[in-house]
Formats: C-alpha cells, sequence, structure tokens
C-alpha cells in the first residue's frame, strides 16, 4: 500500500444559491458499513430536508455516490468528481439541502453540489497517511536532552514517552527515514542506546 492522503476529523461548509441551503460535510471513513452508518447518521438528523446526496472514495479504489432524488447527473456524480480531483481518500461527503422554493436548473444544480463539496474538503484538515514504523527507546535521564534533540533533527515522531527509573520513548518514523535514523542513533550514541522495532503501521503526518 502506497502514501494516501485522507482528513482528519470531519468539516462543515454551507452554501447558498436562490435561497437552497446546503450543508456539505466531510467525513473520514475507511469502509463501506463506516461509510453507511454516517449517511444513515447524517439522514436522520436533517430528516426534514429535501435531499441528502452523498460521494465517497475508499483507499481500496471504491467509489459510491447517490443523487437522493436530485435529476440524474446533476448531484451524487458532480461531488464525486470533485472528490476524485482533489486526490483525497477515505473520505465521505454528505451534502444536504434544504429546497429554497426556486428550481436551480441542471448547471445550478451541478454548481451548488460541486461548490458545497470543495468548500467542505477545503476546509478539513488534510493528512499524509505513509508506511511508519514505531521505535521504542530506552535511555537514562542525563541521556534523554540529546535523545529528543536526534530525534526532532531525522524527523521523528514521538507518539509516547514514559518517566519511570528511565526514560521510554515511542516514536514514528516514515519508513524511507527509519535507516538513516538509526545510523545517526548508533552513531551519537556509540550502539549504547539501541532502538527496538515495535511495529509497521500507516500513520498520520499534517500536511
Amino acid at each position: 500500500m502506497q502514501e494516501y492522503i485522507t482528513i482528519n476529523g470531519d468539516f462543515t461548509a454551507e452554501y447558498e444559491e436562490k435561497h437552497s441551503r446546503f450543508i456539505a460535510t466531510c467525513f473520514h471513513c475507511e469502509t463501506e458499513q463506516e461509510a453507511s452508518e454516517i449517511i444513515a447518521s447524517q439522514k436522520s438528523k436533517y430528516w426534514d430536508a429535501r435531499h441528502n446526496v452523498y460521494a465517497y472514495i475508499l483507499q481500496n479504489g471504491t467509489a459510491r455516490f447517490s443523487d437522493d432524488g436530485e435529476p440524474h447527473g446533476t448531484a451524487g456524480m458532480p461531488m464525486l468528481d470533485v472528490i476524485k480531483g482533489s486526490g483525497i481518500t477515505n473520505v465521505l461527503v454528505v451534502v444536504t439541502r434544504y429546497f429554497g422554493g426556486i428550481l436551480l436548473g441542471t448547471g445550478g444544480l451541478v454548481r451548488a453540489y460541486s461548490t458545497s463539496t470543495r468548500d467542505a474538503l477545503s476546509g478539513a484538515q488534510k493528512v499524509l497517511m505513509c508506511e511508519c514504523q514505531e521505535f521504542v527507546i530506552d535511555c537514562d535521564y542525563g541521556n534523554y536532552d540529546r535523545l529528543t534533540r536526534l530525534l526532532s533533527d531525522t524527523g521523528g515522531m514521538v507518539k509516547n514517552t514514559d518517566f519511570t527509573d528511565k526514560v521510554t520513548v515511542s516514536v514514528m518514523y516514515k519508513k524511507l527515514d527509519s535507516e538513516p535514523f538509526l545510523d545517526k542513533l548508533c552513531e551519537t550514541f556509540a550502539s549504547k542506546i539501541t532502538a527496538k522495532l515495535e511495529n509497521e503501521i500507516f500513520f498520520p503526518f499534517n500536511l
């Protein structure tokens, strides 16, 4: 699996077109089941709205959308196109429409749903999911400051630090950065401080 961009948490944006109100919320999701549950929750939350249109793309290539009663091709598909164009995956966008009494026409609907989706995605916090390795390092208090500087200089992201009779640091490295870090650790502490590989996971880095 390669690196990919997704969002952290959710974000809501509102757009108005000829008195019709569009509420677009984007969510991070990783499975179709999760997407279905979020969609059901949004429909329940906005039960009195005319439409709850959605589109989502998952990292495994799955892509789904629904017009939810809007004319075919005017809502869900334009939303999906915006998501594809953003390069973001594992993301769901639900756009709720409260009808304002004036028909928007095909072009107006496409513009409204596309703009709403784009606004929601633009406001969300993006993260780069990277293939990472988690290391656990034990050191004494005398070497702790020196170790933290090394971790910062070599691109490490400290996940957790425990202070007992010694200091135990859990740190994440992008897989490509792991070997240079291990070399620098060995060089700096003459192999007296070592890093134990604890886990290999995908981990989010802020963009």
